[in-house]
């Protein structure tokens, strides 16, 4: 391991100053603008590197690693780090190709990319480290209604353009006391290749099976009634036409309204406490490539009370070995930081995100420390 520089600053956690510093997380890359700001906490033992490594992905992770690229930047001067969000799937090519040092995905690379990545990887294996667990909010714009009650056959009906009203006695069942409008449904689906789509048509493939007749995909498997880049283009899209419904990773929700979803015989609205529940549940997947894969296979269809089963868990996929060993210690700092109780906290804090719990963090510290 490469000796730890000197963090040469003391900061204190810091939240709204991070939303002027989306655009560190760009292709334009991380700048100085950074280190000028309040950051995150760190933790005392920090390791610091000197030059840069970049990634690319999920725009899910979009918030959570401005956040971080914020906190690690402003703790040590030397180091850069660059991240593009463009979608899981683009920084999954990126990262097998070589052009970036991880991908963050919140689709765990599978058999068939671990494969095609270790011409990139010298041989190795590619590892998948759960580092962002955060919740998926369905949202909405009506106005004068804060928040509806729905089924998943429900959800599933509306986002394959079966029910196209919002005033379709399906909805209205489930929400007696509200008056809905008589309005036409806008579903809102991304039109990139995105991990958040994929979450979420898992969702409504296990948990709707019957009313879902679609496979789960980074593809929206229908036409589009309208679609949006990432998933602040959704937002931004929903908030600006009434009557449209869409998905979002839960920071981009800010004060849009959202939907209780239904677990059993109850519905349940989002939080970090009750999509923790779903990940703590969960075991490791199937297709994970050796004892260092940490991706998860997550119970879409739990019935377990008080459980938000929409969740979503973003990965950052990196190489088991690096043909540059340089790149490899600075990667290593990087991710340390992340999984890190600091690291994890303000990301929470900034996103409403679930921290990882000391059992997971510990699996991910080893898997970190396999990495050369």
């Amino acid at each position: 391991m490469l000796p730890s520089n000197k963090r040469n600053r003391t900061h204190a956690a810091a939240g709204a100053v991070l939303a002027g510093l989306l655009l560190a997380t760009t292709a334009c890359g991380s700048d100085d603008a950074v280190r000028d700001s309040a950051a995150p906490a760190v933790p005392d033992d920090l390791e610091c590197f000197s030059g840069s490594i970049s990634g690319a992905g999920s725009s899910a992770q979009e918030n959570a690693m401005t956040t971080w690229i914020a906190g690690y930047q402003s703790a040590c001067d030397d180091a850069r780090v660059y991240y593009d969000s463009i979608g899981s799937g683009g920084g999954r090519n990126q990262f097998i190709d070589g052009a970036v040092t991880f991908a963050g995905t919140d689709a765990a690379v599978g058999p068939e990319e671990n494969e095609d990545a270790r011409a990139r990887c010298d041989g190795s294996d590619t590892i998948n480290l759960p580092a962002y667990v955060v919740a998926i909010a369905v949202v909405f714009n009506l106005e004068g209604i804060d928040s509806l009650d729905l089924r998943p056959d429900t959800i599933a009906r509306i986002f394959d353009q079966e029910i196209t009203r919002w005033d379709d006695p399906e909805i209205a069942e489930t929400n007696p006391d509200v008056e809905l409008p008589d309005l036409e449904i806008t579903p809102v689906n991304r039109a990139d290749d995105s991990g958040t789509t994929e979450n979420f048509t898992r969702y409504l493939e296990e948990a709707a099976s019957e009313a879902w007749p679609h496979e789960a995909d980074g593809q929206w498997p229908i036409t589009p009634r309208e679609s949006a880049q990432g998933n602040s283009g959704i937002a931004d899209t929903v908030k600006r036409a009434e009557g449209s419904i869409g998905y979002v990773e839960m920071s981009h929700v800010h004060d849009m309204s959202t939907v209780a979803v239904g677990v059993g015989g109850t519905f349940v609205e989002i939080s970090p406490e009750a999509a923790a529940q779903v990940v703590a549940d969960s075991p490791r997947s199937e297709d994970a490539s050796g004892e260092y894969d940490l991706a998860l296979d997550l119970d879409y269809g739990t019935t377990a009370e008080g459980a938000y089963p929409l969740v979503l868990v973003s990965y950052e996929s990196v190489c088991l070995d690096y043909p540059d060993d340089k790149e490899a210690e600075r990667l290593k700092g990087f991710l340390r930081y992340l999984v890190s109780e600091e690291g994890q906290q303000a990301v929470s804090e900034e996103t409403g995100s679930t921290p990882v719990n000391d059992t997971l963090r510990e699996q991910l510290l080893a898997s970190i420390d396999a990495v050369s």
